[in-house]
Parts: C-alpha cells; sequence; structure tokens
C-alpha cells in the first residue's frame, strides 16, 4: 500500500508491505471445500435419485405378488400363515410409498428449475383440484385471499400448496377442517420484494419442541396406525422453498391448529 503524506521537503510517499499468503491460502481452502459440498450434494442427490428410480420396478413386483397371495390364499390357511402375508403386503406398500416420496424429494433438486412469473392463485387452485378427493371426505372448508404473481417454478408451488394444505386436511380435530390461504408482500425494493403466504388451520396443532424436527426426512410425530404417510411431505416443502431462496416456518398451539409461513420472490412484471 502507498500512501502520500504532506510534509515541510514535500509530498512524501510511505509504503507498506504486508504478506496476505495466509488469507489467500484460506479463501482457496473454503472455496475448494465448497465445491466439494456443492458435488457432494449433487452426487447424492442423483445416488438418491437413481436408487429409488431403479427399486421400483423390482419393489412392484414383490407388492404385487404378495397381493395376489392374500387375494388367492386368505382365510384357506391357518391364521398365522393369514397375518404373516398380511405384514408383507402391508410393508411392501410401505415401502413403494417410501420410495415414491424419496423419488420426488430428489427430483426437486435434480430436475431442472423453470422459474417464471406465474399465478400463485392458479398454482393453489391446481392443488385444489389434486386433493378434490380428501376434501370431498374431510368436508373440509377452504378459503383463499387474492394470491399474487410470484417468481417460482409452477410445478413445484403446485407441490407445496398440495403437500401443506393436505396436511392440514390430513392432522385435523374432529368436527369440520377449515383452512384459509393468505399473502402479505414484504418491504424491500422492487427487486428484492417478497410475498409471505399463510397457510392456516384448525387442526391437531404442533408442540412448539418439534417445528424443527417436522421439517426433517421421514420425521413423524404420530403412529403409523393413525396416520398414514412417510413423513417426507414437509421436507419436500422445505427443499422447494430453499431452492426458490425463501424460508418456511410453522408457528402453532398443540390442540388448537397451525399456521405455516413461506416466502417467495416477488414477480417482476406483475403485483
Amino acid at each position: 500500500m502507498l500512501s502520500p503524506l504532506e510534509s515541510p521537503e514535500g509530498v512524501l510517499v510511505t509504503a507498506a508491505v504486508r504478506d496476505i499468503s495466509a488469507r489467500k491460502k484460506a479463501e482457496l481452502l473454503l472455496l475448494r471445500t465448497m465445491a466439494e459440498l456443492n458435488r457432494s450434494n449433487e452426487e447424492l442427490a442423483q445416488f438418491a435419485y437413481v436408487a429409488s428410480h431403479d427399486l421400483q420396478e423390482p419393489l412392484r413386483m414383490v407388492a404385487s405378488y404378495t397381493q395376489l397371495l392374500s387375494d388367492r390364499y386368505k382365510g384357506k390357511l391357518d391364521s398365522a400363515a393369514d397375518e404373516f402375508i398380511s405384514f408383507a403386503v402391508d410393508g411392501a406398500n410401505r415401502m413403494q410409498r417410501s420410495i415414491q416420496d424419496l423419488l420426488a424429494y430428489s427430483r426437486v433438486g435434480t430436475g431442472e428449475k423453470n422459474v417464471g412469473d406465474i399465478s400463485s392463485e392458479e398454482a393453489f387452485e391446481q392443488a385444489i383440484a389434486n386433493l378434490r378427493g380428501a376434501i370431498e371426505e374431510s368436508g373440509a372448508l377452504l378459503t383463499h385471499d387474492p394470491l399474487p404473481a410470484v417468481l417460482a417454478d409452477e410445478g413445484q408451488l403446485v407441490q407445496l400448496f398440495q403437500n401443506l394444505v393436505g396436511n392440514a386436511i390430513k392432522y385435523r380435530n374432529p368436527g369440520v377442517p377449515q383452512i384459509h390461504v393468505s399473502s402479505a408482500k414484504d418491504g424491500g425494493k422492487n427487486d428484492e420484494a417478497r410475498w409471505i403466504f399463510s397457510v392456516r388451520d384448525n387442526g391437531l396443532g404442533i408442540e412448539s419442541k418439534y417445528f424443527k424436527k417436522i421439517f426433517g426426512m421421514f420425521q413423524r410425530l404420530h403412529k403409523r396406525e393413525e396416520y398414514s404417510g412417510t413423513g417426507i411431505g414437509l421436507a419436500i416443502c422445505k427443499k422447494i422453498v430453499e431452492r426458490h431462496g425463501g424460508s418456511i416456518s410453522v408457528e402453532s398451539q398443540l390442540g388448537q391448529g397451525s399456521t405455516f409461513r413461506f416466502a417467495l420472490a416477488a414477480s417482476k412484471g406483475k403485483s
């Protein structure tokens, strides 16, 4: 570094020499570590995709033949045989669901991200159409405010709404499930503006000590006999939101419902 300095003898220049080799070495190591971590994450996601995809066909065969055994021989053997076949059918079906969910999770990170200006209201309506059977069976009452245009992958936003609303229907209290979806504009410049979405329900609620746990892979708060599923739905939600540069959180009280919030970038061309 060279710095001019006024003096009676005129302008003098002070020079300082600093060895930054250690800092540069640390920066290079950090860059290499980040590159290696990104590569490992990509390889792990690809492995999960390939493994779960390749497991589908042999498992489909196991599931179909165990179901045939159940259909053909139930009641014709002793009670122990019926029980064993039932366990095999249940195990195969649960493994199929786990692999399908793992495949869906890996696809979030490995598939092409087609981000563009889309209507979150249309994505929400598509998610509701996909859930029509569960909505009619439960008698759920769904309401929503006008929802904005956002910068997102439409297919993944549909999946995000579908998982959150589907969970609200599944983990319901006795009575009519009530679910409301709203959004609020977050501050910031136009290029940094975000929409905060809220999905509120009147369901079972969640204890605060589980707020972080529920977003992990294969995390369940209830017994398998009580509620179906693999415990991966919220992990997919988290991965979708984070892939869009946002975050997701939950506020809840046991027995008094939950509110899930997630942030997405505002559309560049629409409000």
